[in-house]
C-alpha cells in the first residue's frame, strides 16, 4: 500500500516545486549581462596601437560574452573626452573604458577596474641620416643647445608625451615638445626632419626600421626589447632611473556590480589567453597579461602618483 509522504517532505517538495517554477520569472527580474552590445570608448583615434589593441579584445570578448563589444574612438587631450562619458555612464557593465597611462591623473574613484590587458615600450626614433648616431650624442647636443632639440610625441597627456616629458627632466636638458594629433603625423614629420627624434611605441614604428627609413636610438623599457634585443635602453645611453611602459587597461563606471566585474574579468582573461589575440598583438611589440581588478587597481594608484608628480612639476596642462 502506498503511504503519501510525511507531512514535512510533501510541504518541502511543493516549496521545491514552486521554487522552480518561479526561477525563470527570478532570473528575467534580475536580468542577464550582457543584455545588448558592450561599448568599449577608446580614447585615441582609428589606426594606433591602443585602437588594435581595444578591437582585438573586443572580438575575442564578444565571442565569450554572447554580446558584441563596439568600438568607439573619442580622441582628447588625456583622454578626458573619454573618461567622463564612461565616468557619468550607467554603471551596469555596458559601457566600458580602454584606460593607458593617459588616464592615470585623478580619477580613481570614477572607474571599478577590471583587467590589464597588456604594456609595450616606446622607443627614441630619428631620422635614417640623422646627426645623431647614439643617445650620448643627442644628449650632448641638447645639453650643448638649450631648447634646440626639437621632440615629436602624439597628443598632450599621452604615454608618448609623458615620456618625452620624463626623459627631459631627468635628463637635464631643455627641448621643445610638439605634440601631433597622430602616431601617423608624427612618423611623417620625423621622415621629412621637421622634428629631431619621436617618442613612440615600438610595434608600428619596426617596419620603418626594417626598412631603414629611420632609426631608433634607445628603448624606454628597463630591459632590452625582444623586437629590438641590441638597442640599448635609455638609462643604458646615460639618462639614471629612466623607465617607461605604456600600457593598456578596461574599467567600467564606479559602482558596476561586482559580479558583472567579475564576468568582464573571466572574458578578458578568455580572449587575451587564445592565440590569436597572442598573436597579432605579440607581433606589435605587446606583451599581453591580464590581471585581478585589484592588481589593476594598484597599478593604476601607483600610476596617479607618478604621472601626476611630472604633471604639477613640468606644468603641463591637459585640456
Amino acid at each position: 500500500m502506498h503511504l503519501p509522504p510525511p507531512f514535512h517532505l510533501l510541504r518541502r517538495s511543493v516549496l521545491a516545486w514552486l521554487g522552480a517554477a518561479a526561477l525563470p520569472g527570478l532570473v528575467r527580474a534580475q536580468g542577464r549581462f550582457p543584455d545588448r552590445p558592450i561599448q568599449l570608448i577608446v580614447p585615441f583615434g582609428p589606426g594606433g596601437i591602443a585602437d588594435i589593441t581595444a578591437r582585438t579584445v573586443a572580438e575575442a570578448m564578444g565571442r565569450r560574452l554572447g554580446q558584441p563589444l563596439v568600438v568607439d574612438n573619442r580622441p582628447s587631450a588625456g583622454g578626458i573626452v573619454a573618461g567622463q562619458a564612461v565616468a557619468t555612464a550607467k554603471p551596469d557593465g555596458h559601457t566600458l573604458l580602454l584606460m593607458s597611462n593617459a588616464n592615470a591623473f585623478d580619477t580613481q574613484k570614477d572607474f571599478a577596474p577590471i583587467s590589464t590587458l597588456g604594456s609595450f615600450d616606446l622607443g627614441l626614433f630619428v631620422p635614417a641620416n640623422s646627426r645623431f648616431a647614439s643617445l650620448p650624442d643627442l644628449l650632448a647636443y641638447a645639453k650643448a643647445n638649450p631648447a634646440r632639440l626639437n621632440v615629436g610625441t602624439i597628443a598632450v597627456g599621452s604615454t608618448q608625451h609623458l615620456a618625452a616629458k620624463l626623459f627631459e627632466t631627468l635628463a637635464g636638458i631643455t627641448a621643445l615638445v610638439v605634440p601631433y594629433k597622430a602616431s601617423t603625423a608624427v612618423l611623417t614629420a620625423l621622415r621629412a626632419g621637421e622634428i629631431d627624434v619621436a617618442f613612440e611605441i615600438i610595434g608600428p614604428m619596426l617596419p620603418q626600421v626594417q626598412a631603414g627609413a629611420i632609426k631608433v636610438l634607445a628603448v624606454t623599457s628597463d630591459r632590452p626589447n625582444p623586437a629590438l634585443p641590441n638597442v640599448p635602453t635609455v638609462m643604458q645611453g646615460g639618462v639614471a632611473s629612466y623607465h617607461v611602459a605604456s600600457w593598456n587597461a578596461l574599467a567600467a563606471p564606479a559602482g558596476t556590480p561586482e559580479p558583472v566585474i567579475a564576468a568582464l574579468n573571466a572574458a578578458v582573461r578568455e580572449a587575451v589567453a587564445t592565440p590569436a589575440v597572442q598573436d597579432k598583438l605579440g607581433a606589435l611589440g605587446m606583451r599581453v597579461a591580464a590581471s585581478t581588478p585589484a592588481e589593476q587597481g594598484a597599478l593604476l594608484a601607483g600610476e596617479i602618483k607618478r604621472w601626476g608628480d611630472l604633471i604639477r612639476a613640468a606644468k603641463i596642462e591637459v585640456e
